[in-house]
């Protein structure tokens, strides 16, 4: 491999999207505005959602298996109590029933908690109470916006480019000069990573500058996540741009590959309590991997080794789209 041609390839790249200003100034401005809404939007505290989770399940014959038919909530079946305990502390459910003990668990600040216990005084349960500062919506669903604009700027930056290099007649044309496959796509992949890592520290600044969200872990913790997550996104876009010559199948695919991955990689809402179906094919999106790591790391403040199976599953990714893009890759 020559240095000398990655770079050239490289500065390159970099200078075709610098110069291009309508999708610099997207992959810029689109999550602070997605940021500033879903902050105005969530911030009255005014949803008609309650969430309890339930440990087992009472019996008829009690009176508390009534509270079971109020609507309007959302009852979650519970298997592990300490980890939905915690919940109930950050806020991520409102109240936990164990209805094998008569007890239940509520946080002390929680406006939705003491409604449910309201609701649950008649029925003479031992009460423990939790507290803990308050997680927003917006500090929730920060990860999941940078998150987004990763998994666009990647699939579509490095994905839809090499096809269009490919239909133009360009990467026929670098055929012909010593570049190899491997140096053109080593540059390509460094440009793609390089520009992620800038845009996102930047709209992460911005938008905690007006925000002001939550971050109790570790920012090193959190570039990693970002690298490794930013990585598996590229190589799903280069597995794509390996041999399709056309803009139109290319993006058909690439957004046929981005939805599913936006609607159920939690970006938006949390699938807990959602079928185990749903769950299991989450799973296995990179997208999914990447935004709970960072939300564990700025939310709970987990350190490597709580995030050591994501991470681990993002490099797998990475090392397996890699390895069959540039297996499959064509110029012509």
């Amino acid at each position: 491999m020559s240095t000398r041609r990655f770079i050239a390839a490289l500065q390159a790249r970099n200078l075709e999207f610098l110069r291009d200003r309508t999708a610099l100034g997207w992959n810029l401005i689109m999550p602070v505005l997605i940021v500033m809404g879903f902050a105005f939007a969530f911030s009255t505290g005014e949803e008609e959602l309650y969430k309890v989770g339930l440990y087992g399940r009472p019996d008829p014959s009690q009176p508390v298996h009534a509270f079971l038919q109020t609507r309007y909530v959302d009852f979650i079946p519970v298997e592990n109590l300490e980890e939905m305990i915690d919940k109930v502390d950050r806020h991520q459910i409102d109240l936990l029933l164990d209805a094998r003990n008569n007890r239940y668990w509520v946080n002390s600040t929680s406006p939705k908690g003491y409604l449910l216990e309201r609701l649950l005084a008649p029925y003479r349960l031992r009460g423990e109470a939790v507290s803990g500062t308050e997680i927003r919506y917006v500090d929730w669903v920060i990860p999941g916006v940078l998150g987004m604009n990763i998994m666009f700027s990647a699939l579509f930056g490095v994905g839809y480019v090499i096809v269009r290099y490919r239909k133009n007649g360009v990467l026929k044309r670098l055929c012909a000069t010593p570049l190899s496959a491997f140096e053109f796509l080593s540059a390509q992949i460094a440009s793609r990573l390089l520009m992620i890592v800038s845009v996102t520290a930047i709209v992460y600044v911005g938008t905690d500058l007006v925000v002001d969200f939550r971050m109790i872990g570790s920012y090193w913790l959190l570039l990693l996540i970002l690298i490794l997550g930013a990585l598996s996104m590229i190589s799903v876009g280069l597995l794509v741009a390996a041999r399709i010559t056309s803009e139109e199948a290319a993006n058909g695919l690439l957004n046929l590959i981005s939805w599913p991955m936006m609607l159920l990689s939690g970006v938006w809402f949390s699938l807990e309590g959602s079928h185990p179906l749903v769950q299991h094919l989450a799973l296995a999106l990179p997208l999914t991997h990447m935004i709970d790591a960072a939300r564990l790391v700025m939310i709970e403040g987990a350190g490597i080794a709580d995030v050591a199976a994501q991470l681990f599953t993002l490099s797998l990714f990475t090392l397996c789209f890699v390895t069959i893009g540039s297996k499959t890759f064509r110029w012509e």
